[in-house]
């Protein structure tokens, strides 16, 4: 989709409000003087703190929305506390920073799980998070909206469905003045001190709201920073048909809803019948949460500019969110910026806090303030790629990487070179009730060792370093003896090593007692937040990239097809998609097995899966350095047993 074309600000030019002389070029200079007009300061390309943050202005309104998620007859108000400077009732108009949330009166905001607090007129006077504080002496106002069933809106959240995102959408519209508010004292309320160029941000759900506004196409939405955020509903729940979680989506919106469960129990009890547990298909109710390709919104009609965060291990926002989207917004060229870290469901403020704020402000003065700053000179992707070791590269994934292509061998080696066809292997998936089968430290315990439950083909000692960057994919020709099975691909590095311990507690951060301060503060509300470090783990093994398939939907998520036990079928996904540094002499691992007990919420199917090794391959996206070719990279297995005893605890879940 092409893209439109905006005026920059030559750099370290302030964009200032102009007064009358200097637009008559001096003609009235007989008129008495007057108070300067007030103006934002630009200096180094940046936006100066030249605007109070304890004079500025706090206030709440309602926006009405185009909904009624709690069908009483009326169209749900999206309540909106807003902070801006002073000097907007002077004529300043400014920009709109904006963290839609559903979050504000739960599990709270941010790595200290803040919430907004209010003076006994409603109006905030605490603002969760470092935003409120940094940008608004700054020259923006910054708007915490609180998502359609959550704290002081009206309605019913819906976890991602359509009320959510248009709830959102409306305040957009109404700060370019396309929709209507409302104040404390009933009256319609204009947002007369605004551009109406506004940029979202938030973490995790926040973000998610940020994308899917973003795929409505809503004018004057301009740039939004998705940090560890979902991009289809479907997807967080779901794994190519396999279940992460039953009942997920009403629990959620229970969770986020502290009004009196009575009141959208309806609501939920229409949810539970669309997510469709029993089968875990994609539906018509799964795409109306679908922002890549939904009924909504559509990464195709994306307008904003987009600066994402992801952690690559993370297993709650898992990072087929972020490559599926991003692939969207390449395709369609969108503006674009990323950095991966490869810690888990972790905020980037609590990863390398102050050049990521430095960052974060280039990005919105360039997009928001229009200024011509050097933002986009700098490459386009940063990658952790070990503790702390960060790298640059001009796209994700890295551009120079290629295929290897590795084939399993029947002495349980993972070489280059295809084995005959018609070559089995077996194992069966437990039979048993949900939340049964193998963990993934099971998975990869004693991979030299044969097990009834899983494969694993480990390769020589790899001869060089080598670096994957996106998406691996697992192709094999199974014969099942039931209709289906669930199948799960796991891509494993053994080999000594200190690494981001992003399956602890943290998810690879751990909080210290000292502060930094990033902008001003009152008494009220400090922009003061404790510092964190990385926490690392010193292991023989780590699981790289992670894969699940229901063999059923390996043509079709929404048409399942039985499958024929004695038969063979292809079946082809992609793995999560990661960036992770395989070093020199560890060897890298394939491991097939049936349901995953960490990851996979569906009962086991007890079903007997036979392989063609002849016909079955993997294929990981790998940077070398220098000239050497990816097929020189897997040397001989050798006499090798592996870790055994692996134990390998399970990300734990975060809101905030």
């Amino acid at each position: 989709m092409p893209r439109r074309s905006l005026r920059r600000t030559p750099r370290g030019v302030a964009l200032a409000t102009l007064t009358l002389t200097a637009l008559a070029g001096g003609a009235l200079a007989a008129v008495p003087a007057q108070a300067a007009a007030p103006e934002i300061v630009v200096k180094d390309g940046v936006t100066q703190p030249v605007f109070s943050y304890q004079d500025a202005i706090r206030e709440h309104v309602s926006v009405e929305s185009p909904v009624d998620s709690d069908k009483d007859g009326k169209r749900d108000r999206v309540n909106v506390d807003i902070i801006r400077p002073k000097e907007t009732r002077e004529g300043l108009k400014v920009p709109v920073v904006m963290d839609a949330s559903p979050y504000y009166d739960n599990s709270g905001r941010g790595n200290e799980g803040e919430r907004k607090v209010y003076d006994a007129a409603g109006n905030p006077v605490k603002f969760p998070l470092y935003y409120d504080n940094y940008f608004v002496p700054r020259g923006y106002a910054f708007l915490a909206v609180d998502m359609l069933g959550t704290n002081k809106s009206d309605g019913c959240p819906v976890s991602g469905g359509p009320s959510d995102v248009l709830g959102v959408k409306a305040v957009v519209d109404w700060l370019n003045g396309r929709a209507t508010a409302y104040g404390a004292d009933g009256r319609t309320v204009a947002a007369d001190w605004t551009t109406g160029r506004t940029g979202m941000i938030g973490k995790s759900y926040d973000g998610t709201l940020a994308n899917g506004v973003a795929a409505t196409g809503v004018r004057g939405l301009e740039t939004i920073v998705p940090i560890s955020a979902i991009s289809s509903w479907y997807d967080y729940s779901r794994n190519n048909g396999v279940k992460y979680s039953n009942g997920y989506q009403p629990w959620l919106s229970q969770y986020v809803d502290t009004d009196p469960d009575a009141k959208c129990a309806a609501v939920r009890d229409e949810m539970h019948q669309g997510e469709d547990d029993a089968t875990g298909n994609y539906n018509a109710y799964w795409k109306t949460a679908d922002h890549r390709d939904g009924t909504i919104g559509d990464v195709d009609d994306v307008r904003a500019s987009v600066f994402a965060f992801h952690g690559v291990n993370d297993l709650n926002v898992k990072t087929d969110h972020f490559s599926k989207w991003w692939a969207g917004l390449a395709k369609n060229n969108v503006r674009r910026k990323v950095w991966l870290s490869q810690r888990g469901h972790v905020d980037p403020f609590d990863t390398r806090r102050d050049l990521w704020v430095a960052t974060l402000h280039k990005w919105f003065d360039h997009e928001l303030q229009k200024i011509d700053n050097d933002v986009l000179d700098q490459p386009r992707a940063d990658i952790e790629i070990g503790p702390d070791q960060w790298i640059t590269q001009s796209d994700w994934p890295a551009p120079d990487a290629r295929p290897l292509a590795l084939n399993p061998q029947p002495d349980g080696a993972l070489g280059r070179e295809p084995v005959r066809k018609n070559t089995p292997a077996t194992y069966t998936d437990a039979p048993g009730a949900r939340g049964t089968g193998y963990s993934e430290g099971e998975m990869v315990s004693d991979p030299a060792t044969g097990k009834p439950f899983r494969l694993a083909y480990v390769s020589g000692p790899l001869p060089q370093s080598a670096r994957l960057s996106g998406s691996p994919t697992a192709k094999l020709q199974v014969s099942l003896d039931k209709p289906t099975a669930n199948l799960t691909a796991l891509l494993v590095d053994y080999g000594e090593d200190t690494r981001v311990d992003y399956l602890g507690a943290g998810s690879g951060i751990e909080t210290l007692t000292t502060e930094s301060c990033h902008g001003e503060s009152t008494a009220a509300d400090d922009a003061c937040y404790k510092q964190t470090r990385t926490k690392t783990r010193t292991s023989a093994v780590n699981v790289v990239a992670r894969g699940w398939l229901d063999a059923q939907n390996r043509k079709s998520l929404s048409n399942p097809a039985a499958l024929t036990p004695g038969t063979y079928y292809g079946v082809r996904w992609d793995t999560l998609a990661q960036e992770y540094v395989f070093k020199k002499g560890h060897r890298l691992a394939l491991v097939l097995a049936g349901t995953d007990r960490d990851y996979n919420e569906d009962t086991p199917t007890g079903t007997k899966v036979t392989v063609d090794l002849g016909r079955s391959s993997v294929s990981v996206p790998v940077v070398i350095a220098g000239d050497t070719e990816p097929a020189t990279m897997i040397a001989p297995r050798g006499a090798w047993t592996g870790p055994a005893g692996v134990e390998l605890p399970v990300q734990p879940k975060q809101f905030f």
